[in-house]
């Protein structure tokens, strides 16, 4: 399974809760409590966060952070990437690949189209979009009906046979 670690998952957090208000300054403790996360864990994700430059450090009594960019000009592959580094699927889809299957591989330009796609989609979505609530039914794989499996859409739930 192709998972983003929980630091990643939590730096996504922080930054959308820097994005409902862009302007205000805020320090660890309030954003531990905010996201209800450790004083540390907050403290090691926002210095990550800052050295790569999406975060600003304002010093003094009143200091503390706030985002570099505005919230539309922040994806969230810009936050993975920053906590984790480049976005890659497969070896062959790092540049500094050694993958030693390179020269007789048959499905690493379809590896690439799909790292492409999953970049892409990461891109598009904004800290702006991030702090707007949506919820949008989950794909239940999970065989329901004999034959039959759950498809969900903004629609509503609809029946596909499975023998497709």
């Amino acid at each position: 399974m192709f998972r983003i670690t929980r630091l990643t998952d939590y730096g996504v957090m922080l930054m959308t809760e820097f994005a409902s208000e862009p302007e205000r300054l805020r320090n660890a403790a309030g954003l531990a409590e905010a996201a209800h996360l450790s004083v540390p864990t907050v403290s090691k994700v926002l210095k990550l966060l800052l050295k790569e430059g999406l975060l600003e450090s304002i010093r003094g009594a009143g200091g503390g952070y706030r985002l570099a960019r505005k919230p539309e000009d922040v994806s969230v592959q810009d936050i993975i990437v920053a906590l984790e580094g480049p976005i890659a699927l497969t070896e062959c889809n790092l540049i500094s690949s050694d993958c030693e299957q390179k020269p007789h591989c048959s499905v690493s330009g379809n590896w690439r189209r799909i790292n492409h796609a999953v970049r892409r989609a990461l891109a598009d979505i904004t800290l702006v979009d991030m702090v707007q609530p949506h919820f949008e039914p989950v794909i239940q794989l999970q065989k329901q009906q004999s034959n039959t499996i759950p498809i969900s859409s903004e629609t509503g739930e609809r029946w596909l046979p499975t023998n497709m």
